[in-house]
């Protein structure tokens, strides 16, 4: 069975957490406060969960998920994650992250930068255009009209066919939208963030994306 692991055990963190028990994996949890500040999530996810550091999620995980505040992306253990599969949930706020001219001037992409802090893994955009709460309760069955679709996106086929089996599983289409140099368009203040969109919808709103806010 495949293990999770999530560094990063925020709202969006929980909530893939929840989906991922809810679908057979077990799962390694981990935030910067210590496993020990995670005992009742842990509980409430059950024997399939267990709480670690971020270094214990990324070596028990096959597939590594990264939701942590953008500004803290350079504190995600690297070699644990090499040559796995990285979901990055990650959003640029600048209020929050301070500013990086390289997003500000569209430079690269959140997804690019976490790609570069880990060369070896295979980075793929998962959940940033999601509010956490919809992940738990706007999935519906495959084929189900008006079904909620999300996009990923990423350099590695492999990463990419794994983030559409968990959307698949979590309740959600998919919209490919090809390398993570094209994931600002799921990114903060474009059309597709954070709005409730089925497949078509979706390509339409990454199509009138403006690259600079």
């Amino acid at each position: 069975m495949t293990t999770l692991g999530i560094i990063g055990a925020g709202h969006i963190g929980s909530q893939i957490a929840r989906v991922a028990v809810a679908n057979g994996y077990d799962v390694v949890i981990a935030n910067s406060r210590g496993p020990q500040t995670l005992t009742d999530l842990v509980e409430e996810l059950g024997p399939r969960a267990k709480a670690g550091t971020p270094e214990e999620a990324g070596t028990a995980g096959d597939v590594i998920v990264v939701t942590v505040p953008l500004r803290a992306i350079d504190q995600i253990p690297v070699e644990p994650l090499a040559g796995k599969i990285v979901l990055d949930t990650n959003n640029y706020y600048f209020e929050r992250d301070g500013h990086i001219e390289a997003l500000d001037r569209g430079e690269t992409t959140t997804s690019q930068l976490l790609q570069q802090h880990l060369p070896t893994s295979k980075v793929a955009k998962a959940f940033n255009h999601i509010g956490a709460a919809d992940i738990t309760t706007d999935g519906a069955p495959a084929g189900a009209a008006d079904r909620r679709a999300l996009a990923t996106s990423g350099d590695a086929p492999e990463a990419v066919e794994f983030v559409t089996r968990f959307y698949d599983q979590a309740g959600f289409d998919t919209v490919d939208i090809g390398p993570l140099s094209e994931s600002w368009r799921v990114e903060r203040d474009r059309p597709a963030y954070v709005v409730r969109q089925n497949a078509a919808e979706l390509k339409a709103n990454l199509a009138i994306a403006n690259r600079l806010p």
